[in-house]
């Protein structure tokens, strides 16, 4: 049973195999027809499965262009985040990309702006922009200018195990009003005093502390939480923290990392390997991202709860932008193109696909998300599994108590969600963090403060002020 979970949770986040550049398996012209002109939009994987949300929503976009209107194509960059960061770095500076369109993590605007990789946008690239949520619009500016439109957001989330938490007696089973830190550990005291533990259990949480980003993440949420007002940088990408904040924050992410509360493994986990853990049930509850909940509801149904993540919790997401390379008559159409995929309808789209949409349109209606015409497959009464296959099925919006998940969790936590440092450096600030707080999962960790001096004398070295 296990080893099937496992593979269950594995699936999700598999990577799909890079498709073909060639145009192979695309229609075939007429002999001595002309090619429609093209947009290259490029992406990472699509968390949705093969033809998701994305691809569907640039075949809606052909679909309207027409037989003689230009074509958008979608091409998957493969590997990790980093990965991805670094193909797109390389084919842009070096001129030879195709690319006009370039689907980036919030954290890389700055970066790509200051290295004039992408072009500043004018407001035919973007509809009712004051329906996009403020925190998560201003991931698309640099410098004072808006460089990309909000695609998709992201935001952490708590799953639970509201059975493990029943069993045990627990006085809540039900957490879709929000937890603090302090219930959390009661709630994994529970559970961990009682006599019959679950099946497979072995500690209260997991997350995803592995020296990647994820590591980041953790950190820059435990900052937040510990500090009011925490920054790493200003808005000018300058260094804007001291050793007594990130002393505090040390001292937070460590006793968020203790045992017996964490699972141990975490240290080592990446989305993948927490996802594993929590859905063999060694985990009561899991720290992670909107997009694994239909997933999570289908394996669980009703024994799967869902709440805001304790604290604060870190923005991520992608947002799309137009490429320097690209012609001028190129880019007005790729502008047109990004207005489409990141329209009221689309963005409605996405969340019911599974996404966090980053428009407040899109969780106003009651009893669950408005509908969606620009893909089919995520209309009204459809539901879709990870893969793009129909599922038998889907995860609810009403929760207990009335509680609506997209409207009453997951609104609320991109509204108050906490950005990473905004600076065009930003690949070697997560590095410095990885690198140096990795000390306190080591054999011999050092004491907070030690932690904290080193991080500060890092940091000071990779960042200006």
């Amino acid at each position: 049973m296990a080893r099937r979970l496992t593979a269950a949770a594995l699936s999700l986040l598999s990577l799909i195999a890079l498709a073909s550049c060639t145009g192979k398996d695309a229609p075939q012209q007429p002999q001595g027809a002309a090619d429609p002109p093209r947009i290259v939009v490029a992406s990472g994987q699509d968390v949705t499965g093969k033809n998701g949300i994305r691809q569907q929503l640039i075949d809606a976009w052909n679909a309207r262009e027409g037989e003689g209107g230009y074509r958008a194509r979608l091409v998957e960059l493969p590997g990790s985040a980093d990965q991805q960061r670094s193909q797109l770095l390389g084919a842009l500076q070096s001129g030879g990309a195709e690319y006009d369109v370039v689907n980036l993590d919030v954290t890389w605007i700055p970066e790509f702006a200051a290295a004039g990789l992408i072009r500043p946008l004018t407001g035919a690239a973007v509809k009712s922009p004051g329906d996009i949520i403020p925190a998560v619009d201003r991931t698309s500016f640099w410098d004072g200018e808006r460089y990309a439109v909000p695609f998709n957001s992201d935001v952490g989330l708590l799953y639970y195990r509201k059975d493990h938490l029943g069993d045990a007696g627990a006085s809540q089973t039900d957490l879709g009003r929000g937890v603090t830190w302090a219930d959390l550990r009661r709630l994994i005291d529970a559970v961990n005093d009682d006599s019959t533990k679950p099946a497979n259990y072995q500690e209260g949480w997991t997350t995803q502390l592995a020296a990647y980003e994820g590591r980041t993440v953790n950190a820059i949420e435990a900052f937040a939480s510990a500090v009011p007002g925490f920054a790493l940088t200003d808005e000018d990408g300058r260094y804007a923290a001291d050793e007594a904040q990130l002393t505090a924050g040390v001292t937070e992410l460590r006793e968020r990392t203790a045992s017996p509360y964490m699972l141990e493994e975490a240290t080592g986990s990446r989305e993948a390997e927490s996802l594993s853990a929590f859905a063999e049930g060694r985990t009561t509850f899991l720290r992670h991202w909107p997009y694994v909940y239909p997933a999570l509801y289908e394996r669980f149904k009703g024994d799967l709860g869902v709440t805001r993540l304790p604290g604060k919790a870190v923005l991520g997401g992608q947002n799309l932008a137009v490429t320097s390379n690209t012609s001028e008559q190129r880019a007005a159409k790729a502008a047109e193109l990004i207005a489409f995929l990141t329209d009221p309808d689309s963005e409605r789209c996405l969340l019911r696909a599974g996404f966090a949409a980053t428009r407040t349109s899109a969780y106003e209606a009651p009893g669950g998300t408005p509908e969606c015409r620009h893909a089919s497959a995520y209309s009204s009464g459809a539901s879709a599994s990870p893969t793009g296959e129909s599922a038998e099925v889907k995860a609810p919006d009403q929760l207990a108590d009335g509680v609506s998940y997209s409207r009453d969790i997951l609104l609320p936590a991109l509204r108050e969600a906490v950005q990473r440092p905004r600076t065009p450096l930003y690949g070697a600030v997560t590095q410095t963090l990885i690198t140096e707080l990795g000390a306190l999962y080591g054999p011999r960790p050092p004491g907070d403060a030690q932690v904290a001096e080193n991080l500060d004398e890092a940091l000071n070295k990779v960042l200006p002020g």
